[in-house]
């Protein structure tokens, strides 16, 4: 379709101002759908669009008149109503002293003349107040009468440079001149089943909708469209590793796994036995696995991988286990190492802080497959970092890794092996919509014995009286904070400083400081002496939040629990209630916005990870959850996955149905929709990765 540029009014230089917006070309212009709506129509109820400070109508100008302030100059006019009422329309436009700034209003505002007024009340809580902020006006005479006033009106994202009124006509004029060029994308029989608009239609209204129901219709459509195509190119992408086989394979000989298990000290649950044994079916498959591996906080997902990395050990192949923080990595290389030391496996540790002499060295015996399974953050990803035989990666939190770090380090071997986990659970149409039914494995239950962790919201005096008590008892505490030092912008607990003053609130008990700027070797030393009760309360930040599992642990402390959000509340409960021992959480806040006690509450009321995550879905978004917000694959145009989730719903089923009626989808029919999916695939979505 015709270059933006090309449409009446544009020209290079606003072309330029339509580019910050990614909008190039005309059909680009066409899907830049509105944000939201005005309801200006005459009478129109109060409802979706139209609040109580909303004022539009005609009026009929009484007076005007020009007052010059310090730094603004104000222009008010008298109106009187439809309704014979008399207003006030007010604007206010910055001082300047080079021209005359209110000479068009002047010239504009005639006494008898009529006028379309657009704006608020001044009082936004007053339905009476008739002081209008004007925000649009029109002459009645005006020909931009038809796409600005009387109807449900468009009102779309813009950039500096851009106004509401030149962006609706420029739809306009596109809509009249271009539409026809739009190509109906999805099949006939699809259409007919969900009963959707065609794409004309749906276009047309989605930017100029005659009633509320057209515009409902208008969406559904749109957002149907985004979904299909979204799953499908998903879809595609998890075809591609069916294509070609992987060279390396495994023997599952239980060298290593069957001493493993038997040293654990506790059974496998049936859910890690399940998913273990899905995992075991994908390696021994002869195409690469992309499994994620989704379980609550302690659920066990770390015995899990280590049962992957084993099966790929004893089939003479290495594994990569990357995490996303260096105490992550850290936590993980003690764990793996207490597990396979005593098996003769050689793991190693990469980090940010690693020496350059001790580097060198890792990377040397990494190369010549001395190092068997190597952990690390990051810098695994390098391009230094070399594998002689890579079989198997584990990515840990793997939404806190974005699309691109995942898919470098999958090139680190041909046609490797994928293990994701994530404690931040997918609700299951969002699992099938992203991954298909077949790559996602679930840890459904706790180890036996653990305990629910009670979760109240409170003061910190009380916080502070309870952790006494667990210290009394021989228990440990965790005190949280979100900062490190004193902010002088933010009224925030920091972490330092109140460590000191703590020497005097907790007199006689052991305190111990964590926080991300410490030195790896501090760090290692705090978290050793906190695990061997050395240390009875620790101070942290968030450092903690993942990674540290201290059984004796019960309490843990929150402060300006208001500034964490939903999944980070749970990660950092989930330190605590490692063992079999009763454990409480208490939250302390300051300040709470409406979303900080929504999130509150819902902590307070279940430990289940996956109401949690659906509201952390909903708060946070898709992109963050998959790791892919940095990339810009899930942003929609029209559609949200949380509230359409029945349009989801539809789109799984029928991607499902297309798929299997026709895989490549090459008959005449899906044509088009084979068309629209490779452009956004090679436009949009070259990079999904579904590990």
């Amino acid at each position: 379709m015709a270059n933006i540029r090309n449409l009446k009014g544009v020209g290079e230089a606003k072309a330029k101002l339509f580019a910050a917006l990614d909008i190039d070309t005309v059909s680009d212009l066409l899907h830049y759908y509105p944000r939201t709506y005005s309801d200006r129509r005459k009478n129109a109820p109060l409802g979706s669009f139209k609040h109580i400070e909303d004022i539009c109508g005609c009026f009929k100008v009484l007076s005007a008149q020009g007052i010059k302030a310090r730094s603004l100059d104000i222009f008010k006019v008298m109106l009187e109503g439809e309704d014979k009422q008399i207003y006030e329309a007010v604007w206010f436009k910055k001082r300047t002293f080079k021209f005359d700034s209110l000479l068009p209003l002047r010239q504009t505002f005639k006494t008898g003349a009529w006028f379309w007024i657009v704006g608020k009340r001044e009082n936004k809580n007053s339905f009476t107040d008739r002081k209008i902020l004007v925000e649009e006006y029109y002459p009645l005479d005006s020909t931009d009468l038809k796409y600005n006033v009387d109807a449900l009106i468009p009102l779309y994202s813009l950039t500096k440079g851009l106004t509401q009124k030149f962006l609706r006509s420029c739809q306009a004029n596109a809509l009249q001149n271009y539409l026809v060029d739009e190509e109906e994308v999805l099949p006939l029989d699809l259409l007919k089943k969900r009963g959707l608009l065609q794409s004309k239609q749906a276009i047309k209204a989605i930017h100029f909708p005659v009633s509320m129901a057209e515009l409902e219709n208008a969406r559904r459509r749109l957002i149907y469209e985004e979904f299909l195509l979204m799953t499908l190119a998903f879809n595609l992408k998890a075809r591609q590793k069916f294509v070609v086989q992987k060279k390396h394979k495994y023997t599952l000989t239980k060298k290593y796994l069957t001493p493993f298990k038997n040293n654990l000290g506790f059974s496998f649950t049936p859910s890690q036995v399940k998913v273990i044994n899905e995992i075991f079916k994908d390696m021994l498959a002869p195409t690469a696995m992309t499994r994620l591996v989704q379980g609550d906080v302690g659920s066990g997902k770390t015995v899990v991988a280590i049962s992957a990395l084993l099966l790929a050990v004893e089939s003479g192949l290495q594994g990569a286990f990357m995490a996303p923080t260096e105490i992550l990595a850290t936590q993980h290389f003690i764990t793996l190492n207490k597990y396979l030391k005593p098996l003769g496996i050689n793991t190693a540790l990469l980090t940010s802080k690693t020496t350059a002499k001790e580097r060198q060295t890792l990377l040397n015996k990494l190369a010549n497959g001395e190092i068997q399974i190597l952990i690390g953050t990051h810098a695994l990803i390098e391009d230094k970092v070399e594998f002689k035989n890579l079989g198997l990666i584990v990515i840990d939190e793997q939404h806190r890794f974005g699309v691109k770090q995942r898919a470098k380090l999958r090139q680190k071997a041909e046609q490797v092996d994928m293990l994701s986990m994530t404690a931040t659970p997918i609700p299951r149409t969002f699992a099938l919509a992203f991954y298909g039914d077949l790559d996602v494995s679930t840890i459904s239950e706790l180890p036996k014995g653990r305990q629910e962790i009670k979760t109240f919201h409170t003061s910190e005096t009380e916080a502070f009286l309870k952790a006494k008590e667990a210290v009394s008892r021989g228990e440990q505490v965790y005190i949280v904070y979100p900062l490190i030092d004193e902010s002088d912008k933010l009224e925030l607990k920091a972490v330092t400083a109140e460590f000191e003053a703590a020497k005097i609130k907790f007199p006689g008990i052991n305190l111990g400081l964590i926080h991300g700027a410490m030195k790896p070797k501090e760090k290692q030393k705090i978290m050793e002496d906190f695990l061997a009760k050395k240390i009875d309360i620790l101070f942290a930040t968030p450092v903690i939040e993942v990674g540290i599992d201290v059984k004796n642990a019960t309490v843990m402390i929150i402060e300006n629990a208001e500034r964490f959000g939903l999944a980070s509340l749970h990660q950092l409960r989930g330190r605590i209630g490692r063992g079999d021992k009763a454990s409480t959480c208490y939250l302390v806040t300051k300040n709470l916005s409406t979303i900080s006690k929504e999130r509150i509450n819902i902590i307070c009321q279940t430990c289940d990870g996956f109401k949690i995550g659906e509201k952390d879905l909903e708060i946070r978004g898709p992109g963050e959850i998959l790791g892919t917000r940095q990339s810009g694959e899930l942003e929609f145009k029209a559609g949200d996955i949380i509230r359409d989730k029945d349009v989801l719903k539809w789109a799984v089923e029928d991607r499902d149905y297309l798929v299997n009626k026709d895989f490549f989808l090459t008959l005449p029919e899906h044509s088009a929709l084979k068309r629209r999916l490779i452009e956004l695939y090679q436009k949009k979505w070259p990079l999904i990765d579904l590990g």
